[in-house]
């Protein structure tokens, strides 16, 4: 190859391979993913009326209940409040979930500022033989926090329906 040539093609491939001086990398908090809010709970029939799940109690499949849930979020950089109810349906076991995907400002794992209370009710019985109300609603939750998932899950205290009449076979005076 002619060295003139060479020399005239050399400034313009040394335009491309030049390189940016390396930059000090700063330590970064890891990020963690948004928040994900469960909410749950189940409704039994107390055959016993003595609204304590017994032997001869059963979850309650097809119970309507009512969720209504406030998250506030208040630190240096947001004040958020998100309110929400809905109405579910218990599945085959009884149980009612409501699952919250992220919720800007919300970060219900790892903010110890968020304030947060949910509260169910019973709205009616799919069952016939057992639709007196016995515990009504609950606002008393187990609550579960897995900081890595940035995971919370609120566990509700049981509601219950009860049949008109005791069945004293059952269940005795």
């Amino acid at each position: 190859m002619n060295p003139i040539i060479l020399l005239l093609l050399l400034p313009m491939f040394t335009q491309f391979l030049e390189v940016e001086p390396a930059r000090a990398k700063l330590p970064r908090k890891p990020r963690l993913p948004n928040s994900q809010i469960t909410v749950m709970g189940f409704v039994y029939c107390d055959i016993c009326s003595n609204n304590s799940f017994s032997k001869h109690s059963y979850y309650l499949p097809g119970a309507e209940v009512r969720i209504d849930c406030l998250f506030k979020a208040i630190s240096e950089k947001t004040k958020e409040q998100v309110s929400l109810s809905v109405n579910r349906t218990t599945n085959k076991h009884g149980i009612y979930k409501l699952d919250i995907p992220s919720v800007d400002g919300v970060k219900c794992a790892e903010d110890p500022e968020v304030v947060s209370s949910c509260e169910a009710s019973l709205i009616g019985s799919s069952s016939s033989s057992c639709n007196v109300p016995g515990y009504r609603s609950t606002s008393n939750a187990i609550t579960i926090k897995a900081r890595r998932a940035n995971l919370c899950i609120y566990s509700l205290y049981p509601l219950n329906y009860r049949p008109s009449k005791k069945d004293i076979t059952l269940c005795g005076k």
